[in-house]
């Protein structure tokens, strides 16, 4: 049996379920479940018929690391599986633990923990100072422990022994979000598009400001929620945030709806260490729905923006420029659907997570040694 395990992420993570569960579950059919803790009850995937297992309800950060991270271990070794994947780095220790009873430990490195903690909003300075050093050191002892790493950029690939860790990018799933006869660009509200965590380092205060400068019909639509509840108190005191639609979290049905409603998709990031060298998801999302992008000028994100001719990059941290982007898209409806459509050409032929759920099936096959599991 294969289990992925998470005391973090909600059951519905699309990383997760509808990518890599989704993919094991079709190669290794009847033989993976998925190991959560929210206290929602158990439930079985209606779409690919692996068992979703709750092992208790949610706790805060302190208890969840503790009592959560044993109530977790515990029933995942109960289950006896071959293959456990975990997915939250605050489980090492207790995925280490499984590893002693002969369990193949897998651990999916969502994101580059170090530097992520260094500029976490919702630690304090102290301890985005203090934490980053102890995180790389439990990461280091952590990985030659077990029995394979998974990681979605080559940056943090490569912190880790070549000979376990493999490269499994976060890419769209090729027809979740995409709309096949979406309304043409011209006839669609003025809507400049986000979707995902809400947070200043994502630049929201420069999204609400930048709109209400293109026309004053044009709007900000919000697609998730405020990382911390003080960021989104003071977007609401805007004079701006009348010209914003916040609709929180929604289904992936609902962001489809989101998508094909925009203009262009937002992902101007401030240059934050962590965050220029990400491969973030909503990029692709956007690309994969047929939208055409604004984003950040970053050596990364330029080389996949400018080779699919799929959008226009610009400075961040320049209110001007990205006005001007927005104002372009808006004056431009015609070239800005055609770079809507070299982006999901861009998907379809590069970036698409078929070819990585591939990859990560290989790994479980080929390099952990797993082919009929039980």
């Amino acid at each position: 049996m294969i289990i992925h395990f998470t005391t973090v992420h909600p059951r519905d993570d699309s990383r997760i379920r509808s990518k890599e569960l989704a993919s094991l579950a079709k190669a290794f059919s009847g033989n993976v479940a998925l190991y959560v803790q929210d206290g929602l009850g158990d439930e079985i995937d209606p779409d690919h018929g692996y068992r979703v297992v709750d092992t208790g309800p949610r706790l805060r950060r302190i208890p969840r690391m503790v009592l959560g991270g044993w109530r977790m271990v515990r029933a995942v070794a109960k289950a006896r599986p071959k293959v456990a994947h975990f997915h939250d780095p605050e489980l090492l220790p207790w995925a280490i633990f499984l590893g002693l009873f002969g369990v193949k430990v897998i651990y999916d490195v969502h994101e580059d923990m170090p530097r992520q903690a260094r500029h976490n909003p919702g630690l304090p300075p102290v301890m985005q100072r203090l934490l980053p050093p102890f995180v790389s050191l439990a990461e280091w002892i952590g990985a030659r422990l077990i029995s394979g790493l998974v990681a979605p950029t080559q940056v943090i690939v490569d912190r880790f022994p070549a000979s376990k860790t493999i490269l499994v990018r976060n890419f769209p799933l090729l027809d979740e979000l995409h709309v096949p006869d979406p309304t043409p660009m011209r006839l669609r509200p003025l809507e400049f598009t986000y979707i995902g965590s809400i947070s200043e380092v994502r630049n929201i205060f420069s999204m609400i400001k930048a709109v209400t400068y293109v026309h004053p019909s044009a709007h900000l639509r919000l697609a998730g929620d405020f990382a911390v509840s003080e960021t989104r108190q003071q977007a609401m005191k805007m004079p701006e945030w009348s010209s914003t639609r916040f609709e929180g979290w929604l289904s992936r049905e609902g962001v489809a709806q989101v998508l094909a409603d925009g203009r262009a998709g937002l992902v101007i990031l401030k240059p934050v260490e962590h965050e220029m060298v990400t491969l973030p998801i909503k990029l692709f999302e956007y690309m994969a729905a047929g939208l055409p992008v604004i984003s950040s000028d970053f050596p990364v994100w330029r080389e996949i923006v400018d080779s699919a001719g799929c959008g226009l990059m610009v400075d961040p941290l320049d209110m001007d420029a990205i006005v001007a982007a927005m104002q372009w898209i808006a004056d431009h409806p015609d070239e800005a659907e055609a770079m809507g459509r070299n982006g999901r050409r861009a998907v379809e032929e590069r970036y698409s997570w078929e070819r990585e759920g591939n990859t990560l099936v290989a790994f479980y096959r080929n390099r952990l040694g797993v082919g009929g599991v039980h």
